[in-house]
This record gives C-alpha cells, sequence and structure tokens, in this order.
C-alpha cells in the first residue's frame, strides 16, 4: 500500500525535475556506498579534453558532497524550484525546458573552466532558483521566518545564507 502511494507520488513529478534529482539521489547514494569515488565524477577539462571522460560533463552536475545538511538544502531547492519551473513557466514546453537545462549546463561549464570548479550541481541549482525568482517576481518569500522579501531578492539572501555558513560566493554568483 504505501508502496503504491510513493510509487504514484514519485510518477507525479515532471519527467525532467524526476529524472535530474534521481540521477543526484542515486550518484550521492553510489558515492556513499562506495561503488564510485568522487574523483570518478568531478570536473577536469584535460580528462575530459585529452582522455576523452566525457562523462565528467553530466556526473559534475549530479553530486553534491556527502549526505549531510548542505546536500539535503540542495535537493530541497533542487527538486522545489526545478518543480515550480516545470509545472509552471515551462508548463507543456518540455523540450524548452530541456534546452533551458542544457544552455545553463553548457554555460556553467564554460565559466567552471575559468573559476576551477569541479562539482557544478550547487551552481546549478542556483541557476533553477535565479530563473524561478526572475519568472515570478510578485512572490512573498519567507526565509527561516526571520526575513519577508520578494522573489527576485531569493538568490541574493541564499548567497548571504552561504556567506554565513562560512562558504564561498563563487558558486553562488556562477549559478
Amino acid at each position: 500500500m504505501a508502496y503504491q502511494t510513493f510509487r504514484q507520488e514519485y510518477l507525479q513529478v515532471p519527467p525532467v525535475t524526476r529524472a535530474y534529482t534521481t540521477a543526484c539521489v542515486l550518484t550521492t547514494a553510489a558515492v556513499q556506498l562506495e561503488l564510485i569515488t568522487p574523483f570518478q565524477l568531478y570536473f577536469n577539462p584535460e580528462l575530459i579534453f585529452k582522455h576523452f571522460q566525457i562523462w565528467r560533463l553530466i556526473t559534475n552536475y549530479l553530486f553534491f558532497g556527502p549526505v549531510g545538511f548542505n546536500f539535503l538544502f540542495n535537493m530541497i531547492f533542487l527538486y522545489r524550484y526545478c518543480r515550480m519551473l516545470e509545472e509552471g513557466s515551462f508548463r507543456g514546453r518540455t523540450a524548452d525546458f530541456v534546452f533551458m537545462f542544457l544552455f545553463g549546463g553548457l554555460l556553467m561549464t564554460l565559466f567552471g573552466l575559468f573559476v576551477n570548479l569541479v562539482f557544478l550541481g550547487q551552481a546549478f541549482t542556483i541557476m533553477l532558483v535565479y530563473v524561478w525568482s526572475r519568472r515570478n517576481p510578485y512572490v512573498r518569500m519567507n526565509f527561516f521566518g526571520l526575513l519577508i522579501f520578494q522573489a527576485p531578492f531569493l538568490p541574493w539572501v541564499l548567497m548571504g545564507f552561504s556567506l554565513l555558513l562560512g562558504n564561498s560566493i563563487i558558486v553562488d554568483l556562477l549559478g
């Protein structure tokens, strides 16, 4: 019974969101179970172009680090804003949404060459949050019950929160 409910809920998630979120969770699970290592996934232009390890162009977007607060935070934001974009602005336009994914990924990869980031998934999530926030400028947001603001300021609030946690803002600026 519970399996059927979970399956129904899972199948109701839009296809691009479902595929990307599932790939991220499975990749992280594979690393946690030591089936693969992050060294097999990270973005390394030399290995991509000289040794033809083309999978690194995709796998660096699928790993968000070990399971913990940062991983859960990224998965929640990824799932929520990816789904809202796919069900809202891109409803019935899956091909356009996939094109936005590919175009955003291409730009992140090019910028990643210059800032030496090895995993671009978090920056990609910030890109999705930014696109959603710009397409929904009148939505009022509440950040942990402390701060109320309009949606276009969400990426900036997240960058400030990232700074408070002691993280580098390069990822937030790249997204």
